[in-house]
């Protein structure tokens, strides 16, 4: 028994009776029919026996699914900023969150596409309660983050998966992703939880923190989607915020979250890769002493980064005029685009409920708002 047990993927070794165990699911055949439209049954279920490790089940299915996501539900993929990343060496990605499962997915198809090293990736176990969904998770190299545990268990749980994220990182050379904070963005407002930062540095032992973070070779990464396919999902949350209520989601929340994530329109997706924090944290180091700083610090780093790199697309300068009564950013967008847009929200939105409206504005508008900030201050 290992201590990573619990939270880890498959290993090789485990991968061919894991599949086998849900072969004949409906989830599988539902998943298969989707990204093999044209090939029976059968044969994919053949073509299983032959899958030996998680890499194989990757590059020879999973691949497809996304790349058969892209074709149905968006207008395409960019990048940019990957070709500063050298192919053979780990890194730990930590990107903004928008997406349950896209998030993740797209960035791995963007390494196996051009040769860097996948990741293995955090999931919430909360999203994979289902046996279906909790073995793809392991099948795709997900190692799960412990999810309302007691506070000492959560210790607990975040010193391990630290001792995890580590041992990936260095001994076994494998590439990380992780979000910027616990569950996704909701309000557009990207910004790096320090509990994150703190549960990362658990494992440095005596090592000065800005030391130990040096060796994990942290990359932000910026992910946009011109449409959010959840959009209308976020707002019950923001609207109980909104009215300082609980809010308590439902029982199938996060499964019809993920598939809208997945199968809903998102036009074009655009993901950076920023440099590796690498001199800053010198930086750091010189100025500060206090441990919490410095994990401050950090933070903003990642933030600026996420920010700075987010791609704008039309849709967040048509929800800023909108927002603001203003035809500030005219030239940034076209009239049919505007409608569009306009069309979406009275669609997906009661477009009478003011505080709805603003919200849902604003939750495009956000990053466009952050970037001027940001801006503002660097100059």
């Amino acid at each position: 028994m290992s201590k990573f047990d619990e939270i880890r993927p498959f290993y090789d070794s485990e991968v061919n009776e894991a599949l086998s165990g849900i072969a004949r699911d409906p989830m599988m055949k539902a998943l298969m029919s989707f990204t093999f439209p044209d090939i029976d049954e059968e044969v994919w279920l053949e073509q299983f026996k032959n899958i030996h490790s998680v890499s194989d089940f990757q590059h020879n299915f999973i691949a497809h699914t996304i790349r058969q996501i892209l074709e149905k539900s968006s207008e395409g993929l960019t990048t940019s900023g990957f070709d500063q990343l050298d192919k053979n060496t780990p890194y730990l990605f930590i990107s903004n969150h928008r997406d349950i499962v896209l998030d993740t997915s797209l960035l791995n198809l963007v390494l196996l596409e051009n040769g860097y090293i996948m990741t293995s990736s955090a999931i919430g176990d909360n999203l994979v309660r289902r046996k279906f969904l909790h073995v793809l998770a392991k099948l795709n190299r997900n190692f799960l983050v412990q999810r309302g545990l007691p506070i000492r268990e959560q210790l607990q749980s975040s010193q391990i998966m630290s001792e995890y994220i580590d041992q990936l990182l260095h001994d076994e050379k494998r590439s990380v992703w992780i979000a910027q904070r616990e569950g996704r963005t909701k309000d557009g407002n990207d910004a790096t939880q320090q509990g994150v930062l703190k549960m990362l540095a658990m494992a440095a032992g005596n090592i000065p923190l800005t030391d130990y973070f040096k060796t994990l070779k942290i990359v932000p990464v910026s992910i946009s989607y011109e449409y959010d396919p959840t959009d209308a999902l976020k707002m019950p949350q923001l609207l109980a915020k909104h009215r300082d209520e609980e809010y308590i989601k439902g029982r199938d929340e996060d499964f019809m979250t993920m598939l809208s994530g997945v199968l809903g329109q998102k036009k074009r997706i655009h993901l950076h890769a920023g440099d590796v924090i690498d001199t800053e944290l010198d930086c750091i180091a010189a100025k500060i002493e206090n441990k919490n700083k410095q994990l401050q610090a950090v933070a903003q780093i990642i933030d600026d980064s996420i920010i700075q790199n987010y791609k704008l697309w039309p849709t967040k300068f048509i929800a800023y005029d909108l927002l603001h009564n203003t035809n500030k950013y005219a030239e940034e967008y076209t009239e049919k685009e505007k409608q569009l847009f306009v069309r979406r929200l009275e669609m997906r939105i009661d477009p009478s409920d003011a505080v709805s409206k603003e919200y849902f504005l604003a939750m495009y508008a956000n990053p466009l708002i952050n970037k001027l900030n940001l801006t503002k201050t660097l100059l």
